[in-house]
């Protein structure tokens, strides 16, 4: 007989098991490579054997977690199937920190546990993902982007004082900077011998012109005389986005993630905070009043 705690853990990781065969089944079904998919696929019926194992257990038939399904999809259509398997077999790991102790009385849990590792080393063998092979790409383009118009704005912020201006001034600014970042990464990667020099610059300008607008959208939001508040908006904004992005790059490449996330923040605000010096200064000696 198992105590009413494990069996309440068993009952735990069948309703697991069997939402992570459905991720599995629903992100290999959007794949093209049949290698891939094939390899999901296989891990997505041992998941269910997992559960049915589990099963014998609880004696219940347990649904899947429909939030978590969901999460995972919207997950694998914006970030991509690397990362999201990555973040599910976290979870994965974490949970295997119980199976010592159910093993106790389950002896089973510890055959799943070894099919889990099996798992993580079968995901390694799928990390061909296109978006991974342009992360230098894209971290030109959203570095470059960040200190630029972080920059761009903060100064302008104190020498226009319009929030309307402001926009005009940073889209301006950032869409032409993009159409430069474009030309110039491609012309870079031809002279590198980049296979693909055109896939190159259309990752740096994609998260190029994603920053210029998000950047630009507070200022578009407050009314003209609230370009101090934009501003402290769009600084939020600008952490925001390094959070995500460099969270993103650490997970799906195995990267550390606390010292890429605060010198990627640090250069971006001490940027902010010498331009909206300098456009103090400049307002003051000028002076120029608009």
């Amino acid at each position: 007989m198992l105590s009413q705690k494990v069996l309440k853990q068993i009952e735990l990781m069948q309703v697991s098991e069997i939402t992570e065969y459905h991720v599995y089944t629903a992100v290999a079904k959007r794949m093209k490579d049949d290698k891939n998919k094939a390899i999901l696929l296989k891990i997505a019926n041992e998941e269910r054997a997992h559960s049915e194992t589990w099963k014998k257990y609880t004696h219940k038939d347990v649904k899947p977690n429909q939030f978590k399904i969901k999460w995972y999809g919207l997950l694998n259509i914006v970030f991509g199937f690397t990362f999201t398997l990555k973040i599910m077999e976290k979870g994965e790991f974490k949970a295997a920190i119980a199976y010592g102790d159910l093993s106790k009385e389950a002896p089973e849990a510890m055959k799943i546990a070894q099919d889990e590792e099996a798992h993580e080393d079968a995901l390694i063998q799928l990390l061909d993902e296109e978006r991974l092979q342009y992360v230098g790409s894209m971290v030109l383009g959203l570095n470059d982007a960040l200190v630029e118009l972080t920059g761009t704005l903060a100064g302008l912020s104190l020498a226009l004082k319009d929030t309307k201006l402001i926009a005009l001034s940073g889209l301006v600014t950032g869409i032409s900077a993009t159409l430069s970042m474009m030309s110039s990464a491609y012309l870079s990667g031809r002279s590198n011998g980049d296979a693909h020099p055109l896939k190159s610059a259309s990752y740096t300008g994609i998260m190029y012109i994603i920053a210029v607008i998000l950047l630009a959208l507070p200022y578009l939001l407050f009314a003209k005389s609230d370009y101090l508040l934009a501003l402290g908006v769009m600084l939020v904004v600008v952490i925001v986005i390094i959070f995500i992005f460099t969270y993103y790059v650490s997970v799906a490449k195995d990267l550390p993630f606390k010292k890429r996330f605060l010198e990627m923040a640090t250069i971006s605000m001490s940027v902010a905070a010498v331009a909206f010096v300098i456009g103090l200064l400049v307002k003051q000696f000028l002076g120029i009043n608009i």
